[in-house]
Formats: C-alpha cells, sequence, structure tokens
C-alpha cells in the first residue's frame, strides 16, 4: 500500500537490487569410462561413493582375483577429497544385453524381469561368462542378483517379489530389495510394473529416449513384460477370479517357479579386449584395448554429452583413455569441451612406464592444443578402496579429486596446484621421483608435473592448459574462471530472452552481472572489469535484428608461478633505506 503523503516532511523508502540470481544447480565433474553395472551411455548424477557403488559397482572378479575399473577409482579418489556430485557415463559395446528372469505358472510367463544394466564382464582368456546379472560378474560374485516369489495369495491376486544377492543360498538369504503384495491387475495400486518400475532408456544419437509407463523403484531390476491381462470376472466377495488371480494357483501349489537366478547378459568385445579398460596391476594397466568396438563405445558416450543443455559439468575425465594410443578418440572429447565451451577435459597422455620425452612428444602433449584441455604425468599409485589393495593409476584418476578440493576450499579461478591446494592425500608414491630438469622438461611440453617432496608426498605442481601459444588461457585457473564466468552470465542472460528490448531490461541484466563481478573481484578473481550495454553497442540496427548486445571485459588475476627471491649481503655498517 502507497505511504499517503499530506504535510511536508523527510519520508525515507527502500529498494533492495543487492541480491543475485543464483547460478543454475551445477555438477562439478563428469566422468566416462566403463563400470561393474549400470546403465550404458546414460549419464547419472551420484552424490556419494556409496551411491556411485550402489549404482554402478566397484570391483569384479577376473580369475581369482578381485580388480576395479579406473572408473570407480576415479569416483572413489573424486569423493575422497570432498567432491560433492559426479555424473557418470558407462561406456560398453552394443552387443551388451540385459540379462532377465521369468516368474512363471506352470508353463505361462506371469512377470519377466529385466536388470538395470547390461553387458559381461570378461575373464582373462577372453571368454564371457554365464547366467550374469545386473552388469554382470563372474558367479558367486555378490553383485549379481536372483529373486524369489513369497505370500501367494491367489484368493487376492497377490504376492511378494523378493530381490536377492546373487551369492546367497536359501538358509542365509541376503535380501536386497522386497515388493510386497504386488498385483499382476493393471487397475491395482499394487500392479507389479508399478510397484517395482518398468522405465528403460535407449540411445539414438545425442537422444536418450525413454520407455514405459512406471517410473523405476528397484536398483536392480525392472518390469519388462506382464503376461496376464485383466480379470474376467469377480466373485461375489469383489475378489477377482479372472485369469491373472487363477495363474497364481500353480504358483501357490510349487507347480511354478518360485525362484531363480537372472539369465544372458552376455556381450562380446573380442579375445584382445578382454581386460576392457581394466585396471589389474602395474604390469596390466593398458587401459582401452585398441579395438572398433571399444572405441564406439566411447564414441556413444561423446554424443550424448554433446547436449549441454541436458547434462551440466565444467571436469571432464575418461581415466584409462591414452593419447599415446587412442589419439583419435582422446581429441574428440577436447572437441567435446571446446564444443560446450564450459568444462575442461584432464587428458590422459600415456600408459603406464612411460617416459618424460613420450609425455610431452609427438604421442603426447606435443600432439594437442587446447585451452580447454590439461594433462598431468607421471602415474601414481594409491590404494584402491574398492579392492583393499595398491594399484598404478593414471593422472586423471586422481586429479578430479584436487580440483573438487581447489573448488572447495578456494574457487575455481585459482590454481589446483602447489602445496595449499595440490596436494594429492592418498596417494602412495609417484611412478617415477621428477627431477627438476624432468619438471622443466614437462611444463615446457605443457604437462603439469606430479611431483614428490620431502614432507609434502607427491603435489600437483603446475596448471598449464595444453594451449601452445602463450596467453592468458594457457593456464587452468584462467580457463576455469571464464568457464565460470561465462556459466553464470549465460545463465541471467537466459533469462531475457524474449523480454522488451528495452533500457529498463539492460538495466536488469546490469544491477545482477555488476554486483557479481565486484564479487569475484573480492575473491582475488579478477583485477578489473567493465560491463558495456547501452546504446554504443545496441543500436537502432541492433534492435531491430532483434539482439541484444553485452560486452564484458575482464583482467583475470595472474597466479604468482615464480617466485624470485633476492638475498643481498651488504657490509657491516651498511645504511638500509627506510
Amino acid at each position: 500500500m502507497a505511504e499517503r503523503i499530506v504535510s511536508p516532511g523527510v519520508f525515507t523508502r527502500e529498494q533492495d537490487t543487492s541480491f543475485l540470481t543464483p547460478a543454475p544447480a551445477e555438477v562439478s565433474t563428469a566422468v566416462v569410462g566403463p563400470t561393474v553395472k549400470g546403465p550404458i551411455d546414460i549419464p547419472t548424477v551420484v552424490r556419494s561413493y556409496g551411491e556411485y557403488v550402489a549404482v554402478y559397482g566397484d570391483r569384479f572378479k577376473s580369475g581369482s582375483n578381485y580388480h576395479q575399473h579406473l572408473t570407480s577409482l576415479a569416483a572413489e579418489k573424486f569423493f575422497e577429497q570432498g567432491g560433492d556430485s559426479l555424473l557418470v557415463t558407462r561406456v560398453a559395446p552394443s552387443s551388451y544385453l540385459s540379462a532377465t528372469a521369468e516368474i512363471l505358472s506352470g508353463s505361462t510367463a506371469l512377470v519377466t524381469l529385466e536388470t538395470i544394466g547390461k553387458g559381461a564382464i570378461f575373464t582373462n582368456s577372453g571368454s564371457a561368462t554365464e547366467n550374469l546379472a545386473d552388469g554382470a560378474l563372474l558367479s558367486g560374485s555378490g553383485d549379481n542378483v536372483r529373486w524369489e516369489v513369497a505370500n501367494v495369495s491367489p484368493d487376492l491376486g497377490t504376492f511378494d517379489i523378493i530381490v536377492r544377492r546373487g551369492d546367497d543360498n536359501h538358509k542365509n538369504k541376503i535380501i536386497l530389495e522386497t515388493f510386497n503384495n504386488v498385483s499382476l491387475d493393471p487397475n491395482s495400486d499394487n500392479y507389479v510394473a508399478k510397484r517395482i518400475g518398468d522405465v528403460a532408456y535407449s540411445v539414438n544419437g545425442s537422444d536418450i529416449i525413454e520407455s514405459g509407463d512406471y517410473p523405476n523403484q528397484s536398483s536392480y531390476v525392472r518390469v519388462s513384460a506382464v503376461g496376464v491381462q485383466m480379470p474376467d470376472y469377480f466373485d461375489n466377495a469383489g475378489a477377482p477370479k479372472g485369469a491373472f488371480s487363477q495363474s497364481l494357483d500353480d504358483l501357490a501349489a510349487g507347480s511354478g517357479s518360485y525362484h531363480g537366478t537372472f539369465a544372458g547378459g552376455d556381450g562380446a568385445l573380442d579375445a584382445a579386449g578382454a581386460n576392457f579398460f581394466e585396471n589389474i596391476n602395474g604390469t596390466d594397466t593398458q587401459g582401452l584395448p585398441v579395438s572398433s568396438n571399444a572405441v564406439a563405445a566411447y564414441t556413444s558416450a561423446l554424443l550424448v554429452l554433446a547436449n549441454k543443455e541436458a547434462f551440466n559439468f565444467n571436469v571432464l575425465l575418461t581415466p584409462g583413455l591414452y593419447q599415446e594410443h587412442h589419439a583419435t578418440t582422446v581429441g574428440s572429447f577436447i572437441d567435446l569441451v571446446e564444443d560446450r565451451g564450459d568444462a575442461i577435459y584432464i587428458a590422459d597422455l600415456t600408459s603406464y612406464g612411460a617416459t618424460v620425452s613420450t609425455a610431452t612428444g609427438a604421442n603426447g602433449a606435443q600432439g594437442l592444443n587446447s585451452s580447454f584441455a590439461a594433462a598431468y604425468w607421471p602415474w601414481v599409485k594409491v590404494q584402491a578402496q574398492g579392492i583393499g589393495r595398491q594399484v598404478w593409476a593414471p593422472a586423471s584418476s586422481v586429479m578430479g579429486g584436487v580440483l573438487a578440493f581447489n573448488d572447495a576450499v578456494a574457487a575455481e579461478w585459482f590454481a589446483p596446484a602447489g602445496l595449499v591446494r595440490g596436494g594429492i592425500p592418498g596417494v602412495i608414491r609417484a611412478e617415477r621421483k621428477l627431477s627438476r630438469t624432468d619438471r622443466d622438461t614437462l611444463y615446457q611440453g605443457k604437462v603439469n608435473p606430479l611431483a614428490t617432496f620431502p614432507g609434502s608426498g607427491v603435489v600437483a605442481y603446475g596448471q598449464k592448459t595444453l594451449q601452445t601459444k602463450a596467453s592468458a588461457l594457457d593456464r587452468v585457473n584462467v580457463r576455469r574462471l571464464l568457464i565460470t564466468l561465462k556459466r553464470f552470465i549465460g545463465a541471467q542472460a537466459n533469462n531475457l530472452v524474449f523480454e522488451q528490448n528495452t533500457i529498463a531490461t539492460r538495466n536488469r541484466f546490469l544491477s545482477i552481472v555488476n554486483p557479481y563481478l565486484e564479487n569475484v573481484i573480492q575473491r582475488q578473481g579478477l583485477y578489473a572489469f567493465r560491463v558495456t550495454m547501452d546504446d554504443t553497442n545496441n543500436t537502432a540496427d541492433v534492435i531491430d535484428r532483434n539482439q541484444l548486445v553485452g560486452q564484458i571485459f575482464i583482467q583475470p588475476t595472474k597466479t604468482a608461478e615464480f617466485i624470485v627471491l633476492d638475498f643481498i649481503v651488504e657490509p657491516t655498517g651498511a645504511a638500509f633505506g627506510a
């Protein structure tokens, strides 16, 4: 209600223009690679390592030993260093299939269940395992699942479906999920497809296609088919006595299938890729095999992640993919982040056991040129919690955690390097202790050293991008500053699309952006800035083209990478200036 002014005096009013429109919620880091289980080519956000394990698994058995994919290791180290959200994209050959199981009444399939996740893990001999589930693993693995039916009631037309761990037994059941009193009646609130879920996803180029009617309530299975239709009639008490209730008679009498495993799920890569994306130990760390099927698996993920409006991240990792052997695919990921313009890619350069010259040479950093990518070297030995032993890993497996820590304690425009923010807890040692000459050679070659310092352990000791031309954007902190500014300011500008092209709209934009950039100055991200959105760049001709133009001039803060201290010894009695 407007204040009534009658007699002379001083009247004060308030108008708050200090608020900042929040930036869109974002996922800080994305990782692409193989996993034990989970959806393929469907980017999924996880917010803890426990959540990652529930969706994607953490270890698999090959021969007599357990192993861990580099994707899992990168997720583990990301969350250990304080990362809060991770976008995971599982890659696998297109030949991978889901495992299925049928709940039978006599010979009639009442319900068909399908594991969420596809594929087979190979043995070292390259032969796929059988009776696979949920991703799938060797026989006896706890990451397999089995099913059981209990409490069958033909009168009520209901029964329970129990999801159990694959390596349990009937005397010592390990129950993962229970769905009580499910019904075959599509009109019931307990309809089995509704209670468990029936949604499936497929990928067509860059599009993710969703099918099914009911959201998935199970973390392990979905209903792919219900084989019994509506009841024919109801009895005097109102109980259904049609097809779906009568079909439960055999199951209740023990004439149907009341428990079983999931079969199928087989998918073939080729014998040469038996350890597809696998990290076993220091002598078997080949990562991605040179095979067309393996490369195609990454290509499919690339197409999906190109949709920046659907998937939000500012750091991208592909641990196990090396420039030394897979230059074309690495180049494709660099093209991806350049096209998106909102993320930096941490590239791995070499396989285990390479030299400084390989890391910096034609098959390494020399063959790359982009301010949207950075590389770190050498490999490091870490404790893999999922398998309880030490393994060798390429630098990107731990650098996601370093960047997460940097952003948590400082900001994206600070250098994720040095003794303050570049430390890598949990690294036991680097593949080699770099000499000063090694570090010089690496840095001149656009490779950031993982250096070892007494008392500090292994530290990321550089922050160059892979840009060849010297400019402000040949530093990681400046590139990430620009990504952060573009992300926030772009989001504010998006709110102005289809608004009136007037001074009021321009002022609305400036009232948000100017305070935001002032805040970045206070937080040491900029020396200075200027935002121009007025008649000088919004002429009548520009307005007639339905355009609103803004120009943002920034002076990024530089980092002190080279500290020069001159110690001057003067004779006794020399006078020091004030």
